[in-house]
């Protein structure tokens, strides 16, 4: 017999473990569980190994809002995220609704009992894997927003022709000795810039291969303000004071890419000019065609990655590749790199839901084709939550305030007494743009598979956090887009009503 509960929460990274501490403080009376496909709490911070992994957004927006960061690092090590997320996990009993090895293979929703049907295999320590069922009223994905059993590469040609190791960041070999190697590095996000000047310590050299640049800013790996408040306050002052400041700063910073792209731009290459060796070609490598913001910004701690290029154990390359050689890579230009190992840190494969397969009523749902409502239901769907954090800010700041408005619509059900919450657009012919506004090429690669967002809100993700607080915490929960309503035999399916 399937075991049952009010919610059933899909993965124990931040997210999860997010979701679990506000099931506890503001909808006590709900039964839930965790169910973790790996083996250890911490999701990203857990599957990622690589040399120096560490955030790429500062600890003092990316940590909880409930527990202060204490680490002198603001930008963070990943071992110690780990580490804090599962401290906080044991401190609020939420390790207890763990389950580990369990990754969820479908979910099928029933309006007649209005419960999900979650399908997961269970694996042994031995990796023997069986199937197991559970009910739940409320299904909350917590999965992230990419497949972790996969990063992403793209096929280059002659690639079985190099004699060296290719080595993808997400599935990082705990054995490889890199020690006086030559290593090319493909990428120039967020994992390449961590990546290449902690390997840089002991490669023989390390060369960066962009086929465009990235924007770059450098900041201190430690907050001198909330190291000093943290000596003279208690902790959550301490924490808080420096968190709303970066908060603001952030907020600031975007609203100005946007209203005034040329002069952040200007900043922002004037501020990598004067980290580098005087006469280098910014302009080839560090000046990127498209506006700041129009990506992510990469984030450099304490000017790693530019004094890792003065001291000439980095170089920086700007070309196409042609091929992959015995030796290494010909580029488009005619020059070859040698190298003894490549590192391809070219991205991930944005899946929603952890891969979880939807059916509502017997109808399979296709994530691409709905829109999302806030940015966190998905259009027609039942009792169905996920977190997405922001694309121009720290992902737990989204993801606090998405896990507290689920207990907000979980209470306001038992209060109306309905069992069914289901978004509904008015307007089921409404403008659909992507719901990412990004044109990073994994985001660009993942349209057809992410929801779309309409062109106001409450289907338009404004990735504005001081908005998303008066919308998610304030705000009426009803707000005549949200159908309240019960269980029974008379439902019509959810679907089947949308298509009216």
């Amino acid at each position: 017999m399937a075991e049952h509960f009010d919610v059933l929460i899909i993965g124990a990274g931040i997210s999860g473990i997010d979701a679990g501490y506000h099931l506890n403080k503001f909808a006590p009376q709900k039964s839930y569980v965790i169910l973790e496909n790996r083996e250890r709490i911490g999701g990203t911070w857990d599957l990622f190994r690589y040399p120096g992994i560490r955030s790429d957004s500062d600890m003092l927006t990316m940590g909880y809002g409930f527990k202060p960061w204490t680490h002198d690092s603001t930008i963070s090590p990943g071992d110690k995220i780990r580490n804090y997320v599962t401290e906080t996990a044991s401190e609020n009993g939420i390790d207890k609704h763990i389950r580990f090895r369990h990754g969820v293979k479908r979910a099928s929703w029933d309006s007649t009992t209005a419960r999900w049907t979650v399908e997961a295999a269970k694996r042994d320590a031995n990796g023997r894997e069986e199937p197991v069922t559970f009910t739940a009223n409320f299904l909350f994905s917590c999965a992230g927003y990419y497949r972790y059993s996969e990063g992403y590469t793209p096929e280059f040609p002659g690639r079985e022709n190099f004699k060296g190791q290719v080595i993808h960041p997400q599935h990082w070999p705990e054995s490889l000795d890199y020690a006086g190697k030559r290593v090319v590095v493909i990428g120039s996000g967020a994992t390449a810039v961590t990546l290449i000047p902690n390997m840089a310590k002991t490669a023989g050299h390390v060369t960066m291969l962009q086929r465009s640049p990235t924007y770059y800013v450098s900041r201190p790996e430690k907050d001198a303000t909330a190291n000093f408040l943290r000596k003279i306050m208690p902790a959550r002052w301490a924490f808080m004071i420096p968190r709303w400041r970066n908060i603001v700063l952030q907020r600031f910073f975007f609203n100005r890419a946007r209203t005034q792209p040329a002069k952040i731009k200007e900043m922002l290459l004037k501020g990598v000019t004067d980290l580098l060796p005087a006469g280098y070609d910014v302009k080839t490598h560090f000046t990127p065609s498209y506006n700041p913001w129009d990506q992510r910004l990469c984030l450099v701690p304490d000017a790693d990655l530019f004094e890792a290029i003065k001291q000439d154990h980095v170089d920086v390359v700007t070309d196409h590749i042609d091929t992959f050689t015995e030796t290494g890579i010909k580029l488009k230009s005619g020059k070859e790199l040698k190298a003894d190992i490549i590192v391809t840190a070219t991205g991930l494969h944005v899946q929603m839901l952890g891969g979880t397969q939807l059916t509502v009523d017997g109808a399979p749902v296709e994530v691409g084709k709905t829109f999302a409502y806030k940015g966190m239901m998905f259009s027609n769907v039942p009792n169905l939550a996920f977190v997405f954090g922001y694309t121009n800010a720290s992902w737990t700041l989204r993801a606090d305030l998405v896990c507290e408005w689920v207990t907000r619509v979980l209470n306001k059900m038992d209060e109306k007494g309905a069992q069914i919450v289901t978004p509904r657009p008015a307007d089921p012919n409404m403008q659909a743009d992507p719901m990412l506004d990004f044109s990073s090429g994994y985001v660009q690669r993942a349209i057809a598979a992410t929801p779309k967002q309409g062109p106001t809100a409450p289907w338009r993700q404004n990735q504005n956090y001081f908005t998303d607080l008066k919308e998610m915490r304030k705000a009426p929960i009803e707000d005549g887009t949200l159908q309240f309503t019960k269980a029974g035999a008379a439902a019509k399916p959810a679907l089947a009503r949308a298509a009216e």
